[in-house]
């Protein structure tokens, strides 16, 4: 591009930024607040070159609110809307659960994000043989519609957006919570808030899957043709990132591998026969920030700019929204350490500051004692208020993607853009190398191909394999794990989950099975797995089993007894 295109480049980008802020300002949809420094100076809503020096990167680079999106899905940045406070808390049984969400909301936490425990996560019951000592302890445990009731009881799920972090059972689990709207009276129409539902990345990472991949895609592609036509504002869909990070992922993996996965659902719902640009905002993600603070403010702007071009030049997704990469972080689980636990505060605050400057739409802070137990009260506070200090204090929502233009910044995300580009060429390759494709679309292919071929899990693994010789080395360097050791800090108070709650849950989930219409259960069961033989959408018949007081553990069950399980196939 000449100095003189890239000059008419960065006028017109500005003066349409200008025209959208103005529009924008109009309609009052920018926040009332101070957008001064500390000292008192002024700070503009977003900066960019000069219009006699424009940068030739401006085409890549853009302007907040416009395609590529690399500076942010809106014009106003956070001076229109800040990033929603949402954090992941679930223990016990759904009661304790309850109060710790209003402990949040009641102190400035603005959506909920729900943990389940293993047993829920699995598709079972909390007596079942196989739930025996987790009941409760990783998340909550949530075995029917009336624990779901429970668990939001005097939340208005009208006033709320919930996250919920399941994918497996994820179908039944969103049923039970619409059921649980029903009975607040709350029309379902207007939910909003964010299922996971995202399997390739339980293959791919989490391992906690229940069906074979194809059966998993049955249920998401009715979940998505539901929503789309009945629960418009609902997004069914997380896909998520955090978990291929957790598992040992570069950050340039889980780049890839999470859009890519993004891009399978995206031929999903095209292969239903529905509108992209109807059905792609309804898709969400969920990254990792981890502890590499300008690595990945790259990726989160390099994810954006992906995701916008795959979606406007390969899918034809002709909306903005459509072409908006929207996504929620959670800081980095893995680099919270046991030793000096305290200093995991500092890291949370690092990682936070990453994932705000990266434009994330929401955010989780971790509790420093998360590398020990689920959180106390205290370090679930603290966390929050790590997060209400950066935003009513740092000053970093004053200004749109304040890092764009810098050159080292810039060049690390076409970096990790260039990376995942050759990583999605790699996927293709390998789903159309027998010739076949699958005919739901090529990045399917070889998304299947490679789950079954253990490719994924063999990346992660060398890379974490590769990052844990450099920190026995002590070529990178943790603090108080391999270098600053000495330490003064005294052992934690944790919070451990009573075996209690385990019996109690077992002897409330035996009293209502004996006070439901057992024949209305069972009806309701087989009329699931009547149409599950066929090919109608399953969401309606398994709200009518929700509805019934089915488990989730007999639904699943059921669904188990007709498409069978899953085992990943053995790699050396």
């Amino acid at each position: 591009m000449s100095t003189a295109a890239s000059q008419a480049e960065g006028h017109s980008g500005r003066d349409r930024w200008q025209r959208a802020w103005s529009e924008a300002e109009q309609q009052g949809r920018v926040r009332g607040a101070d957008f001064t420094t500390l000292s008192g100076v002024p700070t503009d809503p977003v900066y960019g070159p000069a219009d006699e020096s424009v940068d030739p990167r401006m085409d890549r680079i853009g302007w907040p609110g416009e395609f590529p999106y690399t500076r942010g899905l809106y014009a106003t940045g956070y001076r229109g809307r800040p990033f929603t406070i949402r954090q992941f808390a679930g223990f016990g049984n759904a009661q304790q659960t309850n109060e710790r969400y209003k402990m949040i909301l009641a102190a400035g936490g603005g959506g909920l994000s729900v943990a389940f425990d293993m047993p829920t996560l699995m598709g079972r019951d909390s007596d079942d043989a196989m739930s025996v000592g987790e009941v409760g302890h990783c998340g909550v445990a949530i075995d029917s519609a009336a624990d779901m009731e429970i668990l939001f009881d005097q939340i208005d799920l009208s006033q709320v957006t919930t996250s919920m972090t399941i994918s497996g059972p994820a179908v039944p689990i969103f049923c039970m919570y619409v059921v649980a709207a029903e009975r607040q009276g709350v029309d379902p129409a207007t939910l909003n808030g964010t299922l996971q539902t995202d399997i390739y990345k339980e293959y791919i990472a989490q391992k906690e899957w229940i069906f074979a991949p194809e059966p998993h895609l049955r249920l998401i592609g009715d979940l998505m043709e539901h929503t789309s036509a009945k629960i418009p504002a609902y997004k069914p869909l997380s896909v998520s990132g955090y978990h291929i990070r957790e598992a040992g992922a570069t950050a340039a993996q889980e780049l890839a591998f999470t859009l890519a996965d993004g891009f399978g659902y995206v031929e999903l719902g095209l292969a239903r026969g529905l509108d992209v640009n109807v059905f792609a905002p309804g898709l969400s993600f969920f990254f990792d920030a981890h502890i590499d603070f300008f690595e990945e403010i790259a990726k989160f702007r390099a994810a954006r700019r992906i995701w916008a071009r795959w979606l406007r030049d390969r899918y034809g997704a002709t909306s903005p929204k459509a072409q908006w990469l929207r996504f929620h972080t959670q800081t980095a689980g893995v680099s919270l350490t046991a030793q000096q636990p305290y200093n995991n505060v500092v890291r949370t605050a690092v990682e936070a500051m990453a994932a705000i400057l990266g434009g994330t739409n929401s955010l989780h802070t971790n509790a420093l004692d998360e590398t020990l137990a689920l959180p106390t009260e205290r370090s679930a506070e603290i966390a929050l208020r790590t997060q209400q200090v950066l935003a009513e204090e740092s000053g970093v929502l004053n200004v749109a993607d304040p890092l764009g233009g810098s050159w080292y910044v810039e060049a690390l995300t076409d970096r990790l853009e260039a990376e995942a580009e050759a990583i999605f060429e790699q996927i293709t390759e390998m789903g159309a190398k027998d010739g076949a494709t699958h005919p739901i679309g090529p990045v399917t292919s070889g998304l299947l191909r490679g789950i079954e071929d253990g490719w994924f899990t063999g990346e992660i693994a060398d890379s974490s394999f590769r990052y844990q010789q450099q920190l026995e080395a002590g070529e990178k360097r943790v603090v108080g794990v391999n270098c600053h050791t000495n330490t003064v800090t005294e052992e934690l108070e944790i919070l451990r989950v009573s075996h209690e709650v385990e019996r109690e849950q077992v002897r409330v989930l035996a009293e209502r099975r004996a006070a439901r219409d057992s024949d209305r259960v069972q009806q309701t069961l087989a009329e699931l797995v009547e149409v599950a033989r066929g090919d109608g959408n399953m969401i309606e018949p398994m709200l009518a089993a929700v509805r019934a007081e089915a488990t989730l553990g007999e639904i699943c069950d059921a669904l188990r007894a007709e498409w069978g399980t899953y085992a990943e196939p053995a790699r050396f």
